[in-house]
């Protein structure tokens, strides 16, 4: 697999990444390949043309042993897209001036483009020395004129000829001085890795390139694939880095990944591999403007660079330096990620662009974007944990994580409105009110039904999920939850469990066979009590004596009154209308295992004092809790 540290066990920690950048012409190429022995160009045109239309690829070892890899753009306006492409991964600039050049338009496009990507690692390197000696300190203040402001204003800046060799020392050391500075990108992080190129190797199937900027892949690895046309999950076969096999690969690195049953046709530039349900992938963000043009302006439908991903996408801008941005298809976004917008056909970048919110809220009400906009201005870039808690009530911890937020290691360094209740992250005035609706709903529920055992948990539930979101932009609680101004999130079962034992736990109230109660409650018959304790009177003389249908209807003791007295412990329903005490199945054990056994059902009755409408549904009972063993047709025993 091309395209690919040279160990062959795994990719060297100590590899760096660095893509070029500069107008057409000004020897992008040709430094490259002085640095490397490598020809970037690929393509029998670009080679024909002396001009790089595509991505191309190269690298080399510094001196002290750091591994680099080089993304070679291209710098003709025409391709800008493609530049982008080169760009959007990469985490150091090579930013390339000819010194028998200078400064020109797409020099501006590029310093842009780096700005928008928000790169702030790099490096200047004036090329072409040999053809305009005298022109070198003049070129060298133009260059520090046109990047002062930006990311690269203070990065070093070296003259060189890649022809004579003049200067290349110098390059290298600075290339090493520059990478030895960097900070390691974490190995235990999440995988996304923006695909490039995608293509078919005989013998080998399907294989991407990629830059791998965090995390580690691993041969066997299953990751997700979210592309253009798929989204599907795939199976590393294998892997390469610099031409040679590898088992794993850490940041930073050029990758190529050998993918197992993925037809290419299926693949794209733009497409990422990512780590399995551990990023958000959304088309909706809100984002802050970083530079270039106002955001509340009259242009909407624009280009979106993400990563190597080029998407059509649409602006609703809230006010100035802050946006929406509607993505064309979805995309693995985190806070923080970096966009660069420019008009579709047009060379320039119109502006560059900070994530947010990868889970905005709708906005339905009047005049919502505005305040949106004035929401996001006091937005930290770290992504704010209190706003994103407390405009959802609660959330789940590996919610936040994948939106890019660091989470706290701590209870005590969370923000004092925020509390952490098992996994999940709580603003504590929502759950005051989410305890107050619940001690509301169970007092007003038991009112309105006094014979109930209590409030089933799935009708709490329902009822907080059923007060407005502050996320969904309304002001109106729901009847039955005045107190709760957000709805109470839906999650997994098991998550949602835990959630819900807290604010019951809070509210003062216990849960028994899936009902919610205040401790010690009972269920009230009210007027059918004293039925009740008449029949219990009556069963208690003789517990083999079930009351007729009659007898129970003059002691007023319908369906619901005796379901709520079982409920409660205080009778035992056999089914045909048959009612004994909970009592009688014990009682009755003590009679049948005095019988001869195997004993017969007339034995049984004979034994109890009692009729078939009666022992027949209670020796039934008795075979279902495994204390009795029907034998044949009229054959039982007792099990010892």
């Amino acid at each position: 697999m091309p395209d690919t540290p040279h160990d062959p066990a795994h990719a060297s920690p100590d590899t760096f990444v660095i893509a070029t950048a500069g107008h057409v012409d000004h020897g992008k190429s040709t430094l490259v390949n002085a640095l490397t022995g490598m020809e970037p160009d690929r393509w029998a045109e670009e080679k024909k043309r002396g001009l790089t239309i595509d991505l191309g690829f190269a690298w080399t070892t510094l001196p002290s042993g750091r591994e680099l890899a080089f993304v070679d753009v291209p710098g003709h306006e025409k391709f800008l897209a493609n530049m982008l492409a080169g760009m959007g991964p990469a985490p150091i600039a090579c930013f390339v001036i000819a010194a028998d050049k200078g400064w020109q338009a797409q020099s501006s496009d590029h310093r842009d483009a780096i700005a928008a990507l928000g790169i702030t690692q790099g490096l200047v390197v004036i090329t072409r020395a040999d053809l305009a000696p005298d022109t070198l300190e003049t070129t060298k203040a133009q260059v520090s004129a046109q990047l002062r402001g930006t990311p690269l204003e203070t990065a070093p800046i070296v003259t060189v000829s890649a022809t004579t060799g003049a200067g290349l020392p110098e390059l290298i050391s600075v290339l090493d001085e520059l990478t030895a500075e960097i900070e390691p990108a974490s190995t235990s992080a999440r995988v996304r890795l923006w695909v490039d190129r995608a293509f078919t190797i005989k013998g080998a199937g399907t294989v991407v390139t990629g830059t791998l900027t965090a995390g580690t892949l691993r041969t066997g690895d299953t990751v997700a694939l979210i592309g253009e046309t798929t989204d599907r999950t795939v199976t590393v076969r294998g892997l390469q880095s610099k031409n040679s096999t590898i088992t794993e690969t850490v940041p930073q690195a050029r990758v190529a990944v050998n993918l197992r049953d993925t037809p290419a046709e299926e693949l794209h530039r733009g497409d990422a591999l990512i780590t399995a349900d551990a990023w958000p992938i959304v088309s909706v963000i809100d984002v802050r403007r970083t530079m270039g043009e106002a955001l509340d302006g009259n242009v909407h439908e624009l280009m979106a660079h993400i990563g190597t991903a080029a998407v059509a996408a649409r602006l609703r801008g809230f006010d100035a330096d802050h946006a929406r941005l509607t993505l064309e298809r979805p995309l693995p976004l985190q806070l923080g990620d970096r966009i660069v917008l420019r008009a579709p056909g047009s060379r320039n970048v119109f502006a560059g662009l900070l994530i947010l919110d990868v889970d905005p809220p709708e906005l339905s009400r009047r005049g919502a974007g505005a305040r949106r906009g004035i929401e996001l201005a006091g937005r930290p870039i770290e992504g704010d944990l209190l706003a994103e808690v407390a405009r959802r009530g609660a959330v789940e911890r590996t919610v936040l994580a994948r939106f890019g937020l660091t989470m706290p290691g701590s209870a005590s360094e969370l923000p004092a409105e925020v509390e952490a209740v098992g996994d999940w992250l709580v603003h504590r005035p929502t759950l005051n009110a989410w305890v107050e609706s619940a001690k509301t709903l169970v007092a007003r529920k038991l009112a309105a039904n006094p014979m109930a055992a209590g409030v089933p948990v799935k009708a709490i539930a329902e009822t907080l999920r059923r007060a407005p979101r502050a996320d969904r932009d309304r002001s109106t609680p729901a009847k039955g939850t005045k107190k709760a101004s957000q709805s109470l999130p839906k999650a997994a079962p098991a998550a949602t469990r835990a959630l819900l034992a807290e604010i019951i736990r809070r509210a003062g109230l216990e849960t028994t066979d899936g009902m919610v109660r205040p401790p010690g409650h009972s269920a009230d018959l009210g007027a059918a009590e004293v039925g009740l304790i008449e029949l219990e009177r009556r069963l208690a003389a003789d517990p083999f004596s079930a009351p007729e249908a009659d007898d129970l209807r003059e002691l007023g003791l319908g369906a619901r009154e005796l379901a709520v007295a079982e409920k409660a412990g205080r009778v035992l329903r056999l089914g045909d209308g048959i009612v004994v005490s909970p009592r009688t199945p014990a009682q009755a054990m003590r009679e049948l295992a005095g019988l001869t056994q195997p004993f017969t059902t007339s034995q049984a009755r004979q034994a109890l004092g009692t009729t078939r409408r009666t022992v027949i549904p209670l020796l039934e009972h008795l075979d279902s809790r495994g204390w009795t063993r029907r034998l044949d047709t009229t054959h039982r025993e007792v099990v010892r």
